[in-house]
């Protein structure tokens, strides 16, 4: 009887420390707020949003203040600034005490310390967050922070393993406890600039630094690309995008509740191409099941912190501006495998581009939908081109409205069709 009741006495403790935990994470969040308020921006609000959701579930007994709680660091991380990290790894260290082995936790702590350039402990956190996972496979965005914070320490070794007389301090920066990357990353360029001095820039030995220090700061400045060929994605342009939909029926279908609640799904999928935009969902009676065209659209001023497009789609096209943006999103965010062709740079505006279509009539943010549906009118290689679920008004935006109704050559309101061929 001594061990059952050794366990239990063990698991009321665990039960009795967590109001307390709960206590040091509501803490936290009224620290946050009283040092900087609610705040004005989207993100800021969100954050207050989830600040009070927490709060309120503390009360409720049929809601669950574990995962108010992680959400409040999601949204800490989301709002960033100076604090937004500290404040989720607040949260993180409060989640994991009272839940060791919650996955949650522990990827969120490791993001919060990455966003503070910690690397190591970040390295650490990741993966104890992939053992909690029954096939050790993590998330796509948290396998490629892994695999750049392995290979900045590794360029960090290297560099020490090759003048180990002149790296102690170096080393010892590396092995304490302030070895963030902003004090690593000057720290390595003095050290590279301390050898290209002592023995020239011809010298083997320096050569490899100078290469090693290269590595690093890239793999500071963007994450790495663990698949740089993203499991055999082909990129295409205008012309390659033209001869994978020429002769082929094409349907665009809209994100809405009425298309999702319809008895559509057998006719969408019996389209050759089935387009679907931004975050989509699948409602296999009303929606259909096969995606045979993702386009998206970035959005805010960090596009390349959303989440990996996991979708399966046999063409991802990917538009945004400006390109600096567009290219770190799409390092980030494409998942090895997911598509078979993805547009490349040249598609990334296609309305706006002079070297493509040229207008500018649609503003600086066209719908997604609107966006997909006007290049694949000017490739003019289908013989079927449908909108289903963009009849009622507000689908689109007025002049894209407009644009679509001038064209149309067939309107079924019954089956929300609009048929421009």
């Amino acid at each position: 009887m001594t061990k059952p009741l050794a366990g239990l006495f063990k698991a009321r403790q665990k039960e009795a420390a967590r109001p307390a935990l709960y206590a040091r994470g509501l803490r936290l969040c009224g620290e946050h707020l009283a040092a900087r308020g609610a705040g004005s921006t989207p993100p800021r609000a969100r954050l207050t949003e989830a600040i009070g959701t927490f709060t309120a579930s503390l009360d409720d007994p049929s809601a669950d203040p574990f995962d108010a709680l992680l959400q409040v660091g999601e949204r800490a991380l989301e709002a960033g600034g100076d604090d937004g990290p500290g404040l989720a790894l607040g949260v993180a260290e409060t989640a994991s005490g009272i839940r060791q082995r919650s996955k949650g936790a522990w990827r969120l702590r490791g993001l919060a310390l990455d966003a503070l350039g910690r690397d190591d402990e970040a390295l650490g956190c990741y993966e104890r967050y992939a053992a909690l996972l029954p096939d050790g496979r993590p998330a796509p965005e948290v396998a490629r922070r892994t695999d750049t914070l392995r290979r900045r320490r590794e360029c960090l070794d290297a560099a020490v393993a090759l003048f180990p007389e002149a790296g102690g301090p170096l080393r010892e920066l590396l092995a304490g406890p302030g070895a963030t990357t902003a004090a690593v990353a000057p720290r390595f360029a003095a050290f590279v600039r301390a050898r290209v001095a002592e023995r020239g820039p011809g010298d083997p030995a320096v050569r490899r630094l100078l290469a090693l220090h290269g590595d690093y700061r890239r793999l500071v400045e963007r994450s790495g690309m663990p698949d740089p060929l993203l499991g055999g994605t082909t990129p295409v342009g205008a012309g390659g995008l033209r001869s994978l939909v020429a002769g082929r029926t094409v349907c665009v279908v809209a994100n809405t509740g009425d298309v999702a609640a319809s008895t559509l799904g057998a006719e969408i999928d019996a389209y050759d191409l089935v387009v679907r935009c931004d975050a989509f969902r699948v409602r296999p009676e009303g929606t259909g099941e096969r995606t045979g065209l993702h386009a998206v659209t970035l959005r805010g001023d960090t596009p390349w912190d959303g989440p990996a497009w996991t979708q399966r789609a046999g063409i991802r096209l990917v538009f945004g501006d400006p390109a600096a943006g567009w290219r770190r999103a799409t390092r980030q965010r494409l998942v090895p495998g997911a598509q078979e062709h993805v547009g490349d740079a040249s598609l990334r505006r296609p309305l706006h581009d002079p070297a493509l279509l040229g207008e500018d009539a649609w503003g600086t943010a066209p719908t997604t939908a609107f966006t997909v549906l006007r290049l694949l009118d000017f490739l003019d290689a289908s013989p079927r081109l449908d909108l289903v679920g963009f009849t009622l008004p507000g689908r689109l935006r007025p002049s894209e409205a407009e644009w679509v109704m001038d064209r149309a050559t067939h309107v079924d309101d019954r089956k929300m069709r609009i048929a421009l061929r």
